[in-house]
Protein backbone atom coordinates (compact mmCIF):
# COMPACT_ATOMS: atom_id res chain seq x y z
CA UNK A 1 0.00 0.00 0.00
CA UNK A 2 1.46 3.11 -1.13
CA UNK A 3 2.63 5.89 2.17
CA UNK A 4 0.58 8.47 -0.34
CA UNK A 5 -2.24 6.42 1.37
CA UNK A 6 -1.76 7.66 5.25
CA UNK A 7 -4.27 9.82 6.73
CA UNK A 8 -6.97 9.24 3.97
CA UNK A 9 -9.58 6.55 3.82
CA UNK A 10 -9.56 3.58 0.84
CA UNK A 11 -11.06 -0.11 0.80
CA UNK A 12 -9.27 -2.76 0.64
CA UNK A 13 -9.64 -6.66 0.20
CA UNK A 14 -7.83 -8.31 2.25
CA UNK A 15 -7.05 -11.87 2.59
CA UNK A 16 -6.79 -13.10 6.21
CA UNK A 17 -4.32 -15.97 7.70
CA UNK A 18 -6.87 -18.45 7.20
CA UNK A 19 -7.11 -17.39 3.17
CA UNK A 20 -11.18 -15.43 4.06
CA UNK A 21 -11.63 -12.82 1.71
CA UNK A 22 -12.84 -9.58 3.24
CA UNK A 23 -13.53 -6.02 2.01
CA UNK A 24 -12.99 -3.30 4.39
CA UNK A 25 -13.53 0.63 4.29
CA UNK A 26 -10.30 1.74 6.43
CA UNK A 27 -8.71 4.74 7.87
CA UNK A 28 -4.99 4.54 7.26
CA UNK A 29 -3.08 6.11 10.29
CA UNK A 30 0.58 4.49 9.55
CA UNK A 31 2.71 2.13 7.72
CA UNK A 32 5.89 0.48 8.91
CA UNK A 33 7.56 -2.77 8.60
CA UNK A 34 5.16 -4.70 5.96
CA UNK A 35 2.16 -3.32 9.04
CA UNK A 36 -1.12 -0.97 8.07
CA UNK A 37 -2.05 0.65 11.22
CA UNK A 38 -5.64 1.81 10.60
CA UNK A 39 -9.01 2.30 12.00
CA UNK A 40 -11.89 -0.36 10.25
CA UNK A 41 -14.83 2.10 9.57
CA UNK A 42 -17.23 -0.70 10.16
CA UNK A 43 -16.63 -1.39 13.80
CA UNK A 44 -14.38 1.44 14.55
CA UNK A 45 -11.65 -0.40 16.23
CA UNK A 46 -8.01 -0.15 15.25
CA UNK A 47 -6.86 -2.77 13.36
CA UNK A 48 -3.62 -4.33 12.05
CA UNK A 49 -3.08 -5.48 8.14
CA UNK A 50 -0.28 -7.44 6.93
CA UNK A 51 0.77 -5.42 3.35
CA UNK A 52 1.25 -8.49 2.10
CA UNK A 53 -2.54 -9.67 2.31
CA UNK A 54 -3.78 -6.56 0.95
CA UNK A 55 -4.67 -7.58 -2.64
CA UNK A 56 -6.24 -4.64 -3.61
CA UNK A 57 -7.01 -1.31 -2.52
CA UNK A 58 -8.53 2.39 -3.74
CA UNK A 59 -8.60 5.29 -1.89
CA UNK A 60 -12.65 6.61 -1.45
CA UNK A 61 -13.24 9.83 -3.07
CA UNK A 62 -13.65 13.30 -1.10
CA UNK A 63 -13.52 10.86 2.18
CA UNK A 64 -10.39 11.80 4.37
CA UNK A 65 -9.18 10.32 7.90
CA UNK A 66 -10.41 12.63 11.09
Amino acid sequence: MPVKYIGRTVEVIYMDGSGKLTQRRIEVRGIRGGLVHAVCLVSGSPRTFREDRILACRPVSGARAS
